[in-house]
């Protein structure tokens, strides 16, 4: 091996140093942590759309916790989301939680919302009230279009040329298609 000069070894332990400390503030900074403390909990949902393994689980905008896992159960077809709480936080069996988003494009996160029962959720147990998330695209075609949500093609209302109406009645002066 070669001579090393001593300047040389003292910089790259500065350096080191400075690169363990950028990692200890990342982490304290970001709320992971390399311990795993809480309980588990899961939930269903019928939409998940957006929520991703590591994502945030919050109390009145608080992080108590994160996701673990997403997986779809087979015999309802819902999503099943795996997420821990953190000690000191229990949940009444009355608690809701939704697959809320973080600003208007921003990441999806599971909002925790305490009931007031008087029994708590057991570690392992069930969040029984949800609401899965919303799809911005189909909200924002149904105010587009001017859709009603009745399931007819076009998102046209009953009665007119859209809807395929045999009496031709269109309520906003377009003539019946021939």
């Amino acid at each position: 091996m070669a001579n090393h000069n001593p300047a040389e070894l003292a910089t790259g332990a500065v350096v080191l140093a400075v690169a363990g400390g950028f990692l200890v503030f990342a982490v304290a900074n970001t709320g992971r942590s390399f311990g795993h403390s809480g309980y588990s909990l899961h939930a269903s949902f019928d939409h998940v759309d957006g929520l991703a393994t590591g994502a945030d689980v919050r109390i009145a905008g608080v992080k108590v916790g994160s996701v673990q896992a997403i997986t779809l159960d087979p015999k309802t077809y819902e999503a099943d989301v795996a997420f821990t709480v953190q000690d000191g936080f229990p949940l009444t069996t009355d608690s809701s939680a939704t697959v809320a988003t973080d600003g208007l494009l921003g990441g999806k996160y599971l909002a925790l919302a305490d009931g007031g029962a008087d029994k708590t959720i057991p570690a392992g147990g069930s969040v029984t009230i949800t609401q899965g998330s919303v799809n911005l695209e189909a909200l924002l075609g149904k105010y587009i279009f001017g859709g009603t949500g009745s399931g007819s093609a076009g998102g046209g209302k009953a009665g007119d040329a859209k809807s395929g109406d045999a009496k031709g009645d269109t309520g906003g002066g377009i003539a019946p298609l021939k």
